[in-house]
């Protein structure tokens, strides 16, 4: 059984697959439609850091939108980015462009086969390389993202740390590949990973790989992967102003550049600190407190609101005035922000809002 587990994972995989609307039936040969690659690629974009039930969504609206990577490539950055609000993490978004137009001026508008051209394409690393090249192209690619990484340090019992055991984890996967079967094998450890060697509490018994795996043999597959301990995220404060007029707020645009870079926001500081010059002089009401998590830091924003007598032009980036019921575009932290901007009357101070 330990040396034809993968070929029982096959076996698995292909009773239990997932319809997903990237990805190719098992067992079947790939769509001859040459845009087959871009929908796994706008997929494995959409899906890093964001699970499967919200990209999904996303995925269906881009690509009736946009069906092929010359389209994406052609969009208008501004609403490229207002459909991506609500996915996070943006600078995938600004990525996606820059990689779309890199594979119509490099290569003719198709994505190149191989995971060395692939990786040298805007925001493309390995995971990505290796998923397009297996999903979108049959190519016999190692593909390892976190579910894999789970499920084979479970079958190797590595007791190295992430990130340090990757490399382990990759040799030791790399040669159970079965040739010709790359893109179902990785997708078949995916689903798995979902189904049944879940983080906490795996399900062993249902587990058409148990056999083989050395953390079960040990009695202890919840011991892995192993994980460096997690250092905690630093708190930022900030500020957003609230600025209505005539049923319309003040939008602007961010700096192409940074966090949140291009999209359409809320005036803001630079969330460096809790005092901040409003845009303005007028007479400010504070609204409350909104917190939201980012990567690497998470954020207080404070809200202010200012009520003119009507709209007029002010020296921001990109300013807009919007309204107040087309606001669903912007980033998910300036959302709970206009939230507090809709629902407070004036005067009245909110609490914090849970994040």
């Amino acid at each position: 059984m330990t040396e034809s587990w993968p070929l029982a994972l096959l076996d698995w995989y292909r009773a239990h697959a997932r319809c997903l609307p990237w990805r190719n039936p098992p067992g079947q040969t790939l769509p001859a439609d040459p845009d087959w690659p871009y929908r796994v690629w706008l997929s494995e974009i959409m899906l890093q850091q964001t699970t499967v039930e919200a990209a999904t969504p996303y995925f269906q609206h881009f690509t009736r939108r946009w069906p092929s990577v010359v389209a994406l490539a052609a969009a208008d950055d501004a609403q490229v980015m207002q459909a991506w609000a609500g996915l996070g993490y943006y600078a995938r978004a600004r990525n996606l462009l820059a990689c779309a137009r890199a594979v119509v001026a490099e290569h003719g508008g198709r994505f190149p086969g191989s995971e060395a051209a692939l990786r040298a394409l805007p925001g493309i690393g390995d995971y990505t390389a290796a998923a397009v090249a297996a999903f979108g192209f049959g190519q016999d690619a190692v593909v390892i993202d976190g579910n894999v990484e789970r499920v084979t340090s479970r079958m190797f019992a590595i007791s190295q740390p992430l990130p340090a055991a990757r490399p382990a984890i990759r040799a030791a996967l790399a040669p159970n590949v079965p040739p010709g079967q790359a893109g179902d094998f990785a997708q078949g450890i995916m689903d798995l990973a979902r189904r049944v060697c879940t983080p906490r509490s795996p399900r062993c018994l249902a587990c058409p790989i148990a056999a083989a795996c050395a953390a079960r043999a040990a009695g202890n597959p919840e011991d892995f992967p192993v994980k460096a301990a997690k250092k905690p995220r630093p708190l930022r404060h900030g500020t957003a102003w609230w600025i209505e007029a005539g049923g319309q707020v003040l939008t602007m645009v961010r700096p192409a550049r940074g966090l949140l870079g291009g999209m359409r926001a809320l005036p803001s500081c630079d969330w460096a600190g809790p005092d901040a010059e409003p845009p303005i002089v007028g007479s400010w009401q504070a609204l409350g407190v909104v917190r939201h998590g980012f990567t690497h830091f998470e954020l207080e924003l404070a809200v202010a609101r200012l009520a003119l007598p009507a709209p007029l032009p002010l020296d921001l980036p990109g300013a807009a005035w919007l309204a107040m019921d087309d606001l669903a575009g912007l980033p998910t932290v300036f959302q709970k922000a206009a939230r507090l901007g809709l629902a407070r009357q004036p005067g009245q101070t909110g609490a914090k809002e849970a994040a």
